[in-house]
């Protein structure tokens, strides 16, 4: 599938993460004063803006970097997560768009910084910000309610086919993002189609699996994890070209390395997505640099490597240039998946 081939030539996993921590500490060495303090620190509480619903992904990166923050003591004054997830972020970003030249806002980024501005028309482009930090690349998981027969993502889009076009439902966040991205793409490997129903986090829908009010959803990892575990859903399959590289157990039987691929059910079909911070435009480099050197040290403690492997994450970690040639790369496999799907704004 030719979006397939788009979302492997993103320079993923191909930047090491040491190579981004590397530049960003190069970066804040060279604007630290004498005596080892940074230039700038802020000076009254941080507003940290979730484009998104409360329970998702975004809004548990958000949380765990604020609690990180606290326990550990990395900063003097406090982090505020504020949810602004309307218009499908857009509300968020505008907002942090507007916030030019304030050191005091940050926000973190999945891949609808680039869907929600193409879908909508809305005036915003990822460059209307600072970019700061990729934290990780997430997974995306095809999930079903463990009650239901189907134990392999080919079993299931066999079901599927034999129910008919659009009478099987599938659950994801938010319209013409990622997850119906992903979902579109499943149709187009597959030959099936979904009725596909839009959620406003992650958190929910995998509350609506459970209660068998969708058929299946495209879910990250730690948006699903803590039903799974309790026995209400089922993986079948991550949409990336290799496992999970986690061999701890998740479930009495699984980890999430034991999760096939989609393509090796015959599902040819990959995305993953950005988690990303950034801070509004104008802003001082001595002011990015402080947020560089904070979020190095949060994923450097036990806390933070712990929710990575819980949650499946890709530990892909960028600064600086190597960040911004990702996000173009990006940008513009995302346009051509978005018209691909008849999903640009007219």
């Amino acid at each position: 599938m030719r979006a397939t081939r788009i979302l492997r030539s993103l320079p993923a996993a191909a930047d090491s993460p040491r190579r981004g921590l590397r530049g960003a500490a190069a970066l804040v060495a060279g604007l630290a004063l004498a005596g080892g303090a940074l230039a700038w620190e802020p000076s009254k509480p941080v507003e940290f803006v979730v484009p998104a619903g409360t329970g998702g992904g975004a809004d548990q990166m958000a949380r765990l970097i604020q609690g990180i923050v606290v326990k550990h003591k990395l900063m003097k004054e406090s982090i505020v997560v504020v949810n602004k997830s309307g218009g499908a972020g857009a509300e968020g970003f505008l907002d942090v768009k507007g916030s030019k030249g304030d050191p005091h806002k940050i926000v973190i980024t999945l891949s609808n910084l680039f869907t929600t501005p193409m879908a909508t028309g809305v005036p915003f482009n990822w460059k209307d910000m600072t970019p700061v930090s990729m934290m990780a690349l997430d997974q995306f998981v095809l999930w079903v309610n463990a009650e239901t027969p189907y134990k392999t993502a080919s079993e299931y889009v066999a079901a599927v086919k034999a129910a008919g076009p659009s009478k099987m439902k599938m659950g994801g966040t938010g319209s013409k993002q990622e997850d119906q991205i992903l979902t579109v793409g499943i149709e187009k490997a597959s030959g099936t189609k979904f009725i596909y129903v839009p959620y406003k986090g992650g958190g929910e829908v995998a509350v609506q699996l459970v209660g068998k009010h969708v058929d299946s959803t495209v879910n990250n990892p730690i948006e699903a994890v803590a039903q799974w575990r309790a026995g209400s859903l089922r993986p079948l399959c991550v949409f990336d070209a290799t496992r999970m590289p986690y061999k701890e157990k998740v479930t009495t039987t699984m980890s999430w390395n034991d999760i096939p691929t989609c393509a090796e059910s015959g599902l040819k079909s990959e995305y993953v997505m950005l988690r990303g911070i950034f801070m509004p435009p104008g802003v001082a480099p001595d002011q990015v640099a402080f947020y560089v050197e904070l979020l190095n040290k949060v994923r450097a403690t036990p806390d933070w490597k712990d929710f990575m492997a819980q949650g499946a994450f890709n530990q892909t970690a960028m600064t600086g240039a190597d960040f911004a040639k990702w996000l173009t790369a990006a940008e513009s496999m995302h346009r051509t998946l978005m018209s691909e799907a008849g999903f640009l704004a007219k």
